[in-house]
């Protein structure tokens, strides 16, 4: 029933961790709070994770009801994932947060959708059912979710830690890594 596979765990583990980019995402989760007072670690991380769950389980079923493939699906992902690589690497801004947004609904609009789980968590959920097993793809979000959630809880004291210029680093060290798996993917799935 279940094949979990150690190796492949590790590799959904860092790579969604890269996506997500929990630790790069700092410095915007420290400003939400700032702005708001608070936030809703758990609520936030069970949010995102029903999102990213749901996508793994329905995520091609939603494809095949808008007629896409899979593989067409991991192409737009890849370009998605290699613009937010680009993103963190050169320091620039692309994809734009919606300033409307209510202040009160704040671990859910904007933390854990979009900034956790989106499109780009999505579209790599799904490029992964093409090359792992389920089981470990679920075992490698769950590992995510901890992680965020314990991001999320200690990230007043994860700030003082690191500081800014380290946060900084290792911002551009995940936006490379992110860089390499969109490539990987792009070449993966395009048909020569």
């Amino acid at each position: 029933m279940f094949a979990f596979n150690f190796k492949e765990i590790a590799s959904v583990s860092l790579i969604l961790f890269s996506v997500i980019d929990i630790i790069g995402a700092l410095p915007i989760i420290l400003d939400l709070r700032r702005k708001t007072g608070s936030i809703h670690s758990a609520k936030a991380t069970l949010v995102a994770g029903f999102i990213m769950i749901t996508f793994l389980f329905l995520g091609s079923s939603i494809l095949k009801l808008f007629g896409i493939d899979v593989g067409s699906f991991a192409i737009a992902g890849a370009l998605i994932l290699f613009l937010m690589g680009m993103e963190m690497v050169l320091g620039i801004e692309l994809f734009k947060s919606d300033p409307s947004e209510d202040s009160s609904s704040s671990s859910i609009v904007p933390l854990a959708f979009p900034l956790l789980a989106g499109a780009g968590t999505m579209t790599t959920i799904v490029s992964l059912r093409a090359e792992y097993d389920v089981s470990n793809i679920l075992v490698g979000i769950i590992v995510n979710l901890l992680l965020v959630f314990a991001v999320l809880k200690s990230s007043g004291w994860l700030s003082k830690i690191f500081g800014q210029a380290l946060l900084n680093v290792l911002r551009k060290v995940f936006g490379i890594i992110l860089l390499a798996i969109a490539i990987k993917l792009f070449k993966t799935n395009v048909i020569l």
